[in-house]
């Protein structure tokens, strides 16, 4: 028998087997967990008998143990053998198809490497960007598993416009080494290290202020200097730590208020040893999604900015001209900017005309809107900017990471816990 519970109008497909339909929100639960769970989330509860909808549960098999499940990773680079070798210890009963497909591979190519059997048998699929071309093609999917810390590459596809599939992102794993480029261009910008590796290219041992160099006693390290974080999630955080360490005070912007202890946590994935899992770092917290709560947060003397938000409706081109201008106080000080988010966040002509004005000191762009960045763009030659080809993310550390929070929510999925990093919908990450 199954149950449909209607918990804040959402239907909950379970079984009394303890065998359980996902839930968009949710993740996998039985009876009784998610009984009690609910309970205390939600006071009213209504119960109604009803028909399973075909393929909508993981049922028993006839000798009682559950399902075999498809799993199919298909992503942009080798899974090492140790990996591949934990996952089939620890999760018997999944049946798992690897494809490595190439950054450029198309809908042809994809047809070729994934055939319309398998893609039939899909029940979980962990991917980077390739999708089946139509909803029906994979009747049986139930969860995607991102690669990428953003969704924006699932959100014209039917299984997110579509459906209630559960989409889970990897948000968590790329603190480290985004942080660390992070800090890393912006000591390129303080510390000049541009002409000091043109001197080095030049075999000269330069002098101060020679030949209209840099003086090298101006400059100025990271001590009581303030960084702002827009956006102080996973990487934010780390970013936030590392700054600490420098010496500096950390200002938090986030879409929502966090105004309790409970609100500051990190509740996704962390990797050991970093980030800020108690929201202790920031000094202070601000938040919102009008210009006017933006504006007040970039009016608080910060010196270095990140921006580390999400890629939605309400922050494309969520910075521009007047923004920089409420960021440098009015032109009185120059900040320096940072974009590790996406490209069309920050409107990237005003950007130009406000390096090409001091408006904004420096800027160091791991993404662009365009990408990849015209050949003929400004932003290549000016001085004052660091352009990397989206690559702030990417290190050796990458695939063991990811599949350390695949391997996490495939155990939550399994006895009902809430799914980490699930993307909801109406927020669009």
């Amino acid at each position: 028998m199954n149950v449909s519970l209607h918990v804040l109008s959402q239907p909950i497909l379970l079984s009394f087997t303890g065998i359980v339909h996902e839930h968009p929100l949710r993740g996998r639960y039985t009876f009784t967990s998610y009984l009690a769970d609910s309970i205390n989330r939600t006071p009213a509860l209504s119960l109604r008998l009803i028909r399973a909808p075909p393929g909508g549960l993981s049922l028993p098999t006839m000798g009682g143990g559950p399902a075999k499940e498809h799993v199919l990773c298909i992503l942009p680079y080798p899974i090492p053998t140790s990996i591949k070798t934990e996952l089939h210890k620890r999760f018997p009963n999944l049946n798992i198809t690897y494809k490595e497909v190439s950054l450029t591979t198309d809908a042809e190519a994809l047809r070729k490497e994934v055939s319309t059997a398998t893609w039939h048998d899909v029940t979980i699929l962990y991917t980077l960007f390739s999708f089946p071309e139509k909803l029906s093609d994979a009747p049986n999917l139930r969860l995607v598993q991102l690669a990428s810390a953003g969704s924006n590459q699932i959100q014209k596809h039917p299984i997110f416009t579509s459906s209630d599939i559960t989409i889970t992102t990897s948000s968590g794993i790329h603190g480290p080494q985004i942080a660390e480029w992070c800090v890393m261009t912006a000591l390129i910008q303080s510390h000049r290290y541009n002409t000091l590796h043109d001197l080095q290219k030049e075999h000269r041992w330069g002098k101060p202020a020679e030949k209209g160099e840099y003086d090298y006693h101006s400059v100025r390290d990271m001590v009581g200097r303030r960084l702002g974080v827009l956006g102080y999630g996973s990487i934010g955080r780390q970013v936030g730590r590392m700054a600490k360490a420098m010496g500096m005070d950390v200002v938090a912007f986030t879409a929502t208020p966090k105004d309790t202890p409970e609100k500051k946590k990190d509740a996704g994935f962390i990797v050991p040893g970093t980030g800020d899992a108690n929201g202790d770092i920031p000094s202070a917290w601000y938040s919102g999604l009008d210009k006017e709560s933006l504006h007040h947060f970039l009016k608080q003397d910060i010196d270095w900015l990140v921006v580390s938000v999400p890629l939605t409706e309400q922050t494309k081109h969520f910075l521009s001209t007047a923004e920089f201008k409420a960021l440098s106080q009015d032109g009185k000080k120059p900040a320096f900017i940072q974009n590790i988010a996406r490209g069309p966040i920050i409107d990237q002509p005003a950007l130009i005309e406000a390096l090409k004005d001091g408006t904004i000191a420096a800027a160091a762009l791991d993404v662009t809107d365009p990408e990849p960045l015209p050949k003929d763009s400004e932003l290549w030659d000016m001085p004052n900017v660091t352009i990397t080809p989206h690559v702030s993310g990417v290190g050796s550390s990458y695939a063991e990471r990811s599949f350390e929070l695949f391997k996490t929510n495939l155990e939550r999925r399994e006895k009902g816990e809430r799914l980490l990093n699930v993307v909801r919908r109406d927020r669009g990450y």
